[in-house]
Protein backbone atom coordinates (compact mmCIF):
# COMPACT_ATOMS: atom_id res chain seq x y z
CA UNK A 1 0.00 0.00 0.00
CA UNK A 2 1.47 3.34 -1.08
CA UNK A 3 0.52 6.68 0.42
CA UNK A 4 0.23 9.08 -2.52
CA UNK A 5 -0.71 12.73 -3.04
CA UNK A 6 -4.21 13.46 -4.32
CA UNK A 7 -6.12 16.66 -5.09
CA UNK A 8 -6.40 19.18 -2.24
CA UNK A 9 -10.15 19.52 -2.75
CA UNK A 10 -11.00 16.70 -0.32
CA UNK A 11 -13.96 16.75 2.04
CA UNK A 12 -14.69 14.82 5.20
CA UNK A 13 -18.14 13.15 5.43
CA UNK A 14 -20.63 15.87 6.34
CA UNK A 15 -24.03 15.99 8.03
CA UNK A 16 -26.90 16.87 5.70
CA UNK A 17 -29.04 19.69 7.09
CA UNK A 18 -31.71 22.05 5.85
CA UNK A 19 -31.16 25.73 6.64
CA UNK A 20 -34.27 27.85 7.09
CA UNK A 21 -34.44 31.64 6.77
CA UNK A 22 -37.11 34.19 5.98
CA UNK A 23 -36.32 35.96 2.71
CA UNK A 24 -38.37 39.03 1.89
CA UNK A 25 -40.87 38.00 4.59
CA UNK A 26 -41.30 34.45 3.29
CA UNK A 27 -39.83 31.16 4.61
CA UNK A 28 -37.13 29.58 2.45
CA UNK A 29 -35.18 26.37 2.88
CA UNK A 30 -31.91 25.11 1.39
CA UNK A 31 -29.81 22.01 1.86
CA UNK A 32 -26.44 22.65 3.52
CA UNK A 33 -23.66 20.22 4.40
CA UNK A 34 -20.86 22.54 5.45
CA UNK A 35 -22.17 22.73 9.03
CA UNK A 36 -20.43 22.30 12.39
CA UNK A 37 -20.76 23.13 16.08
CA UNK A 38 -18.11 25.74 16.88
CA UNK A 39 -18.65 26.67 20.55
CA UNK A 40 -20.02 25.06 23.71
CA UNK A 41 -20.96 27.92 26.00
CA UNK A 42 -22.93 29.60 24.58
CA UNK A 43 -23.74 26.87 22.07
CA UNK A 44 -22.89 28.03 18.54
CA UNK A 45 -23.06 26.46 15.11
CA UNK A 46 -21.53 27.57 11.80
CA UNK A 47 -22.81 27.05 8.27
CA UNK A 48 -20.99 27.99 5.07
CA UNK A 49 -23.34 29.16 2.32
CA UNK A 50 -22.47 30.40 -1.14
CA UNK A 51 -22.74 34.16 -1.42
CA UNK A 52 -25.13 33.92 -4.37
CA UNK A 53 -27.65 31.74 -2.51
CA UNK A 54 -31.10 33.19 -1.84
CA UNK A 55 -30.97 31.95 1.77
CA UNK A 56 -27.92 34.12 2.50
CA UNK A 57 -30.04 37.18 1.73
CA UNK A 58 -32.58 36.11 4.36
CA UNK A 59 -29.95 35.52 7.03
CA UNK A 60 -28.58 39.02 6.45
CA UNK A 61 -32.12 40.51 6.49
CA UNK A 62 -33.19 39.00 9.81
CA UNK A 63 -29.95 37.99 11.58
CA UNK A 64 -31.54 34.58 12.24
CA UNK A 65 -31.63 31.12 10.70
CA UNK A 66 -32.50 27.56 11.58
CA UNK A 67 -30.58 24.32 11.17
CA UNK A 68 -32.90 21.35 10.67
CA UNK A 69 -31.68 17.75 10.76
CA UNK A 70 -33.76 15.66 8.37
CA UNK A 71 -34.21 11.91 8.71
CA UNK A 72 -33.75 9.60 5.74
CA UNK A 73 -37.47 9.63 4.98
CA UNK A 74 -37.05 13.30 3.94
CA UNK A 75 -34.18 12.55 1.52
CA UNK A 76 -36.03 13.45 -1.71
CA UNK A 77 -37.32 16.77 -0.34
CA UNK A 78 -33.91 17.49 1.19
CA UNK A 79 -32.15 16.91 -2.12
CA UNK A 80 -34.73 19.08 -3.93
CA UNK A 81 -33.97 21.94 -1.53
CA UNK A 82 -30.35 21.81 -2.65
CA UNK A 83 -31.19 21.74 -6.36
CA UNK A 84 -33.76 24.50 -6.74
CA UNK A 85 -33.28 28.11 -5.64
CA UNK A 86 -35.87 29.94 -3.60
CA UNK A 87 -35.69 32.59 -6.33
CA UNK A 88 -37.33 30.05 -8.67
CA UNK A 89 -39.60 28.05 -6.38
CA UNK A 90 -41.60 28.62 -3.19
CA UNK A 91 -40.03 25.94 -0.99
CA UNK A 92 -42.12 26.97 2.02
CA UNK A 93 -44.86 24.71 0.65
CA UNK A 94 -42.62 21.62 0.98
CA UNK A 95 -42.77 21.47 4.76
CA UNK A 96 -44.92 22.14 7.77
CA UNK A 97 -42.91 24.80 9.61
CA UNK A 98 -43.13 26.91 12.74
CA UNK A 99 -41.32 29.80 14.39
CA UNK A 100 -39.81 29.95 17.86
CA UNK A 101 -38.39 32.72 20.01
CA UNK A 102 -36.77 34.69 17.17
CA UNK A 103 -39.95 34.82 15.10
CA UNK A 104 -37.95 34.83 11.85
CA UNK A 105 -36.12 31.48 11.71
CA UNK A 106 -38.51 28.91 10.19
CA UNK A 107 -38.07 25.42 11.67
CA UNK A 108 -39.27 22.29 9.87
CA UNK A 109 -41.70 20.28 11.99
CA UNK A 110 -41.04 17.04 10.04
CA UNK A 111 -37.35 17.11 11.01
CA UNK A 112 -36.47 15.19 14.19
CA UNK A 113 -34.31 18.10 15.41
CA UNK A 114 -34.47 21.82 14.64
CA UNK A 115 -32.13 24.48 16.00
CA UNK A 116 -33.13 28.12 16.06
CA UNK A 117 -30.15 30.48 15.78
CA UNK A 118 -29.36 34.16 16.17
CA UNK A 119 -26.57 35.37 13.89
CA UNK A 120 -23.48 36.24 15.93
CA UNK A 121 -20.85 36.73 13.25
CA UNK A 122 -20.37 36.45 9.51
CA UNK A 123 -16.97 35.64 8.06
CA UNK A 124 -16.49 36.66 4.45
CA UNK A 125 -14.69 33.82 2.63
CA UNK A 126 -13.73 33.83 -1.07
CA UNK A 127 -16.77 31.80 -2.23
CA UNK A 128 -18.96 31.58 0.85
CA UNK A 129 -20.28 33.44 3.84
CA UNK A 130 -19.58 31.55 7.05
CA UNK A 131 -22.55 32.30 9.28
CA UNK A 132 -21.99 31.66 12.99
CA UNK A 133 -25.15 31.52 15.05
CA UNK A 134 -25.90 31.12 18.71
CA UNK A 135 -28.35 28.28 19.21
CA UNK A 136 -31.17 29.88 21.19
CA UNK A 137 -33.62 26.97 21.08
CA UNK A 138 -33.62 23.32 20.06
CA UNK A 139 -36.86 21.52 19.27
CA UNK A 140 -36.93 17.72 19.10
CA UNK A 141 -39.51 14.97 19.09
CA UNK A 142 -39.40 12.97 22.31
CA UNK A 143 -39.36 9.67 20.39
CA UNK A 144 -35.93 10.64 18.99
CA UNK A 145 -34.40 11.22 22.43
CA UNK A 146 -32.58 8.95 24.86
CA UNK A 147 -32.01 10.41 28.31
CA UNK A 148 -32.83 13.91 27.07
CA UNK A 149 -30.25 13.78 24.25
CA UNK A 150 -30.70 12.99 20.55
CA UNK A 151 -30.58 9.29 19.71
CA UNK A 152 -29.10 9.36 16.22
CA UNK A 153 -29.74 5.68 15.65
CA UNK A 154 -33.47 6.45 15.87
CA UNK A 155 -33.17 9.70 13.91
CA UNK A 156 -31.48 8.13 10.87
CA UNK A 157 -29.61 11.28 9.81
CA UNK A 158 -28.15 11.62 6.33
CA UNK A 159 -24.44 12.06 5.65
CA UNK A 160 -22.93 13.32 2.38
CA UNK A 161 -19.57 12.60 0.84
CA UNK A 162 -17.85 14.74 -1.77
CA UNK A 163 -16.51 15.01 -4.41
CA UNK A 164 -18.55 11.89 -5.33
CA UNK A 165 -21.80 13.61 -4.17
CA UNK A 166 -23.38 10.62 -2.46
CA UNK A 167 -25.76 10.37 0.47
CA UNK A 168 -25.15 7.76 3.18
CA UNK A 169 -26.85 6.56 6.33
CA UNK A 170 -25.05 6.73 9.63
CA UNK A 171 -23.05 3.62 10.44
CA UNK A 172 -22.89 1.38 13.45
CA UNK A 173 -21.69 2.36 16.91
CA UNK A 174 -17.96 1.59 17.24
CA UNK A 175 -17.08 3.03 20.66
CA UNK A 176 -17.80 5.59 23.34
CA UNK A 177 -16.10 8.93 22.70
CA UNK A 178 -13.87 10.31 25.43
CA UNK A 179 -13.76 6.87 27.08
CA UNK A 180 -12.22 4.18 24.87
CA UNK A 181 -8.80 5.85 24.69
CA UNK A 182 -8.40 6.42 28.42
CA UNK A 183 -6.56 3.20 29.10
CA UNK A 184 -4.43 2.97 26.00
CA UNK A 185 -0.77 2.32 26.66
CA UNK A 186 1.47 4.67 24.70
CA UNK A 187 4.66 3.07 23.33
CA UNK A 188 7.80 4.48 24.88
Amino acid sequence: MNRISIEKDVYIPMPVTIVGANVEGKPNFMTAVWVSRVNSNPPMIAVAIGKEHFTSKGIFENNTFSINIPAQDLLVKTDYCGLISGKESDKSKLFDFCYGVTGTAPMIRECPISMECKLVQTIDLPDNNLFIGEIVRVAAFDIFLRGGSPDYKKIHPIIMTMPDSNYWSMGTHVGDAHKIGKFMEVPV
